[in-house]
């Protein structure tokens, strides 16, 4: 089933991270496995590096915490010969981690070279996006990597019911749309032609963390946008080329996007006003982040829209 949320402030900063907590676990019936966040955080000039050396599921072994000590010096060590400046390497949990450094070249080649470190999984890459994910309800997720405070502008967020695969933080959502910086997809439904546009996009180079279909949808659009292609227009040129049934969000380092199938079988509600647009697949959602009357509205089937800070 899952539910997916999204927000993006027109003008403002705010705590993204508290909000995106209050929508998703609003829709804790709708996915109790696990819950993700792709938070866009303000623009820098270094790239923030979110990434796993094990999986919650994945403490095994007398030595576990050990090897995990080794594989981080591996990962330090790595940034270094590929030329990244190290500001810092901070662990958020037993087995994640958040790296911010200075580094002017290929996001390919240093997500390749990082996860040839074993157990490592580069979760996202951005000058301002953060992709985190785990398992548990979005309360349990936020006060685990202390999301409360976190000041951005806009972000997506997923609630997972695992029922094609593991439940683990490789099957949670949100996706990074590897190698390009900064685009991330949440989505809610199934893509009936995924190992078409899977291999299509492997002899491109790319690489997949999972098998989840959401990811297809994140490293198509961004290599639309790659070649100059709006976003907005990406994610109409997607309803033509991508089937099945799915509503998704997408975001880049500015601009949320929704987009619904032509057969729109999956729930999307939106709220639209002068600083802040809220969508989710309930109105509960919603309802938990505004506490007002607020008016809300269905985007019907085939639609795509964006909206641009």
């Amino acid at each position: 089933m899952c539910g997916i949320a999204g927000i993006i402030h027109r003008d403002a900063a705010a705590d993204i991270g508290t909000e995106m907590t209050r929508m998703l676990q609003s829709m804790k019936h709708r996915g109790p496995d696990s819950s993700g966040y792709a938070l866009f955080g303000p623009q820098s000039d270094m790239v923030v590096i979110r990434f796993k050396l094990a999986d919650a599921n994945d403490r095994r072994g007398f030595d576990f915490k050990e090897r995990l000590e080794r594989h981080r010096q591996e990962v330090e060590t790595r940034l270094s010969k590929i030329g990244a400046s190290i500001d810092r390497v901070e662990r958020e949990t037993e087995y994640a981690y958040r790296a911010k450094v200075r580094y002017e070249g290929d996001l390919k080649a240093l997500a390749d070279y990082l996860e040839d470190v074993p157990g490592c999984e580069v979760l996202s890459m951005g000058h301002s996006l953060e992709i985190v994910k785990d398992l548990g309800d979005a309360n349990e997720v936020s006060d685990l990597y202390r999301l409360g405070g976190f000041e951005g502008t806009h972000a997506i967020g997923h609630v997972r019911m695992a029922t094609e695969s593991d439940v683990d933080i490789s099957g949670a959502h949100p996706y990074w749309a590897y190698p390009f910086s900064d685009v991330a997809v949440v989505h809610n439904g199934q893509l009936t032609n995924y190992f078409h546009w899977r291999r299509r996009l492997e002899r491109s180079g790319h690489r997949f963390q999972s098998e989840c279909d959401s990811e297809i949808i994140a490293v198509y659009l961004a290599e639309k946008m790659a070649d100059g292609v709006g976003l907005e227009d990406a994610m109409h040129q997607s309803l033509e080329e991508l089937d099945g049934v799915f509503t998704y969000m997408a975001v880049t380092s500015d601009s949320l996007g929704v987009a619904k199938d032509e057969m729109a079988a999956k729930p999307l509600v939106l709220f639209e006003s002068d600083d802040l647009v809220a969508m989710a697949s309930e109105e509960i959602a919603i309802r938990a982040l505004i506490d007002h009357e607020i008016d809300t509205y269905d985007p019907y089937e085939g639609q795509v829209l964006a909206w641009t800070r």
